[in-house]
Formats: structure tokens, C-alpha cells, sequence
């Protein structure tokens, strides 16, 4: 592996933009900084199929300083990565130029390529076969089933990005304040058939979940009740499905405004968490599993190394 290298890693998602600026050399990655604004880029895509000049303006604000924060902790490359509303949206291109002006060209990567690289992050540090990652997003859910072996050599067996996520869900489902029973079970239905075809196709079944990514963590927040957030306390927690089952009930029945007051709930989530408790719940129950770790390492962390292994291997072809 080469010497150790600072990066920052942008994340912008459909919900959420997140940075991450770490060192990744021989002993690992080393956290230097996380940061993570909810910019709800993709507020209205799911009914105009277009970004709006606000969600992008939202996006374009947060990354101008990530990029400046990265540069300005050192780090000798700053990459991101435009996952499901970026890929779908039909004015990219000027999402594009408005995150070029900020000083970022980011990657708009396939859902596969997200789905891996969720993996590889998600998986940091660990071993084992047959772990199933659940990264619940706003546009998309990535869902992958593989192994890691001692060597430290992964598997993928089964990868996939699926078109329900907490905004998406959310968008089309969930417009009463609280959402009534008959939209809750008309969303339940839709992630259930959308979700179905990946369980159905695997030819091994999960020993392991491990859940990313804010939809999770924020359950867990809510079920130790976390203010302010602890991430130590978050990395590691096992969520029970009765537990995910009972959060998901009691958000449903709270009009808007008091699950902004939820301890644990960044106010900004509330109008999606019930879809995305909703899609973890449903994945949760599809694994057949009763409860899922719940993971601080996530895509970020897969880009990293990504971008490290990428580098490696320009430095030395035959290794």
C-alpha cells in the first residue's frame, strides 16, 4: 500500500450531503472530520422527474465548504460521488456545472457502483460470510449480500440498487400529516414488490445485516435518545426488528411537528423517517433475520478505500 494520503470524501445524496476528510494509508482509515447537512436535494423530483434551483442552490452552498473545509485540513484530494437523484434527475448537467463552480466535479455513479462501494465501507474491519448491507437512502436503498474473507478479500454474491428510498417513498405515498393507515399500507406494499426480486434471486440467505447511513443511525439515536449525537455509541448498536417496528409506529402517528421534536431525530428527517423505518423494517423482515447491526463505516468510507486501491494500483500494475 502506498503512504498514508489525506482525502475529504463528498457525499451528496438525495437527502443528505456529507463530507468525510480521513487519512488511509497501511494502519487503515483514521478519521479527521465528519460532517453532514440535510440539503433535500431531492424535494418535488419524484413528481417533476427535474432537481430544483433551490435543492441544487441547498447542495451547491454545502459543498463550496467541504471542499474549502477539506483544503483547509490538509487534504491532497478531494473527490464526490452523486448517487439516485443525481442519476435520474433530467437537468444533471446543471447540477453539474453548479457543484464545478464550487470547486467539485463529482462522479454520478451507477447503482451498482454505489451498491459495492457501500459494501466495501460498510464492512470495514470485519469478516465473515453471507452479511447482507442495507444502505436505506432517500432515492434508493442499496442492498448487497457478500463475504469478507481473513485476507481481507470481499465477495460480492449479490448487489442492487432499488428504487425505494425515504423521499421517493415518501413523495409518493405519504401525504396525510400523520400518514393515514391506508397510505402507510399502500407504501408497505410498493417497497415489499419492489423489494421482493433481490430476495427472491439469492441463492444464499443472510447471516448478518449491517444497516448505514442516516435512515439507520437515526433510529438508533432515537432509541437511546441521543442529544447530541453520539457516533461511538451509534457504531456497533444492535437494533431488534420489535424495537424498529415499535419506532416505526409511534413516528407514523405523530403529525409532522412533534416528530421534529423527537429526541434523536435531526429535525430535518422527520418528513422521511416513517418511509425509511418503513424500508429497514421491510428489508429486516425480507432477510429473515430479528435485528441488524447498524454501522458509522459506510459508503464514505467505501470511497476511500476505493480511491486508495485505485491508487495502489496505478503505482504499481503487477502487485
Amino acid at each position: 500500500m502506498l503512504p498514508t494520503k489525506r482525502y475529504g470524501a463528498i457525499d451528496i445524496g438525495t437527502v443528505t450531503t456529507r463530507l468525510l476528510v480521513a487519512d488511509v494509508g497501511p494502519d487503515g482509515v483514521r478519521e479527521i472530520t465528519r460532517r453532514s447537512v440535510i440539503t433535500q436535494l431531492g424535494d418535488g423530483w419524484t413528481q417533476t422527474g427535474l432537481l430544483s434551483a433551490d435543492g441544487i442552490a441547498r447542495v451547491a452552498s454545502a459543498v463550496g465548504e467541504f471542499v474549502a473545509e477539506a483544503r483547509r485540513l490538509g487534504a491532497g484530494e478531494t473527490f464526490g460521488i452523486a448517487t439516485s437523484a443525481s442519476r435520474d434527475a433530467g437537468n444533471g448537467d446543471e447540477f453539474l456545472e453548479a457543484l464545478a463552480r464550487v470547486g467539485l466535479k463529482p462522479a454520478i455513479i451507477a447503482g451498482d457502483t454505489e451498491a459495492r462501494l457501500s459494501f466495501l465501507g460498510a464492512t470495514y474491519g470485519r469478516q465473515g460470510e453471507d452479511i447482507l448491507v442495507a444502505d436505506v437512502g432517500g432515492g434508493s436503498s442499496e442492498l448487497v449480500l457478500g463475504s469478507i474473507g481473513e485476507d481481507g478479500v470481499t465477495r460480492i454474491e449479490a448487489a442492487r440498487s432499488i428504487d425505494v428510498g425515504s423521499k421517493r417513498v415518501t413523495e409518493l405515498f405519504l401525504h396525510a400529516d400523520p400518514p393515514t393507515h391506508r397510505e402507510l399500507d399502500a407504501a408497505t406494499a410498493y417497497v415489499a414488490e419492489e423489494l421482493r426480486p433481490y430476495f427472491d434471486g439469492l441463492r444464499t440467505r443472510p447471516r448478518l445485516m449491517v444497516a448505514v447511513a442516516g435512515t439507520a443511525t437515526s433510529l438508533v439515536a432515537i432509541d437511546l435518545a441521543l442529544d447530541p449525537y453520539d457516533p461511538a455509541r451509534v457504531h456497533g448498536y444492535r437494533l431488534g426488528a420489535h424495537a424498529l417496528a415499535d419506532m416505526r409506529e409511534m413516528l407514523a402517528g405523530m403529525p409532522l411537528e412533534r416528530r421534529r421534536a423527537v429526541v434523536g431525530l435531526q429535525p430535518a428527517r422527520a418528513g422521511v423517517i416513517v418511509a425509511g423505518a418503513l424500508i429497514l423494517e421491510m428489508v429486516l423482515a425480507m432477510a429473515g433475520l430479528d435485528s441488524t447491526l447498524v454501522s458509522e463505516h459506510d459508503i464514505l468510507y467505501g470511497m476511500l478505500l476505493d480511491r486508495a486501491r485505485v491508487a495502489a494500483d496505478a503505482a504499481d500494475p503487477d502487485r
